[in-house]
């Protein structure tokens, strides 16, 4: 009778155990698919920011190169697809895009002096520049929280919850660097 008892006892332990792990194990994945969602957000925020700026500098170039109709066309047509664009594959796919035209646009800007001399120019390209520093820390964190919900997901016995319960890998956010910037620096003495 003792013995059954111990046996009883060692059992509703174990139980105890593997349940208190499955949901330390569900939570900690809830949590992180929470982070990842709201480091998307924050992204998102970041994004829109950039994108209210850019008509105010896109005016104050066309003020003074107002026969570069092609340059703002693209970066208004850049700006447009890149807001709607919701996935982060979607999302960076376009973001290189609307990059590539805003350096057009910068490009436009540069055979302007009395352009890069006025306030409202410096201003606004101040406040792009600092925008892009804060897209950029927000796209490292949201990437670093994918990284770990998806290695959290992959994981034993973590991978057994996550996918009884339909957890899915996330995307990371990944710009692609102009392939100028991918070829090794040539160096010479």
């Amino acid at each position: 009778m003792l013995a059954i008892t111990v046996l009883l006892g060692l059992f509703l332990l174990a139980a105890l155990i593997v349940i208190s792990a499955v949901i330390a194990i569900y939570n900690r994945l809830v949590r992180l698919r929470t982070t990842v969602k709201s480091s998307w957000s924050d992204i998102d925020v970041q994004l829109k920011k950039r994108y209210d700026l850019v008509p105010n500098l896109v005016e104050t170039v066309r003020g003074y190169a107002g026969h570069e109709k092609t340059v703002f066309e693209k970066v208004t047509e850049a700006r447009s697809t890149a807001m709607q664009a919701n996935a982060p594959a979607d999302r960076a796919k376009a973001e290189n895009m609307f990059g590539e035209t805003l350096k057009s646009l910068f490009a436009v800007a540069e055979a302007y002096p009395e352009l890069k001399a006025n306030a409202n120019f410096m201003q606004l390209q101040s406040q792009l520049k600092e925008l892009e520093d804060n897209i950029e820390y927000a796209r490292r964190y949201y990437n670093a929280v994918v990284r770990d919900f998806n290695i959290l997901i992959q994981s034993f016995p973590s991978n057994i919850i996550a996918g009884l319960f339909n957890f899915k890998q996330e995307e990371f956010f990944e710009l692609e660097a102009p392939e100028n910037e991918r070829k090794p620096v040539k160096v010479s003495f």
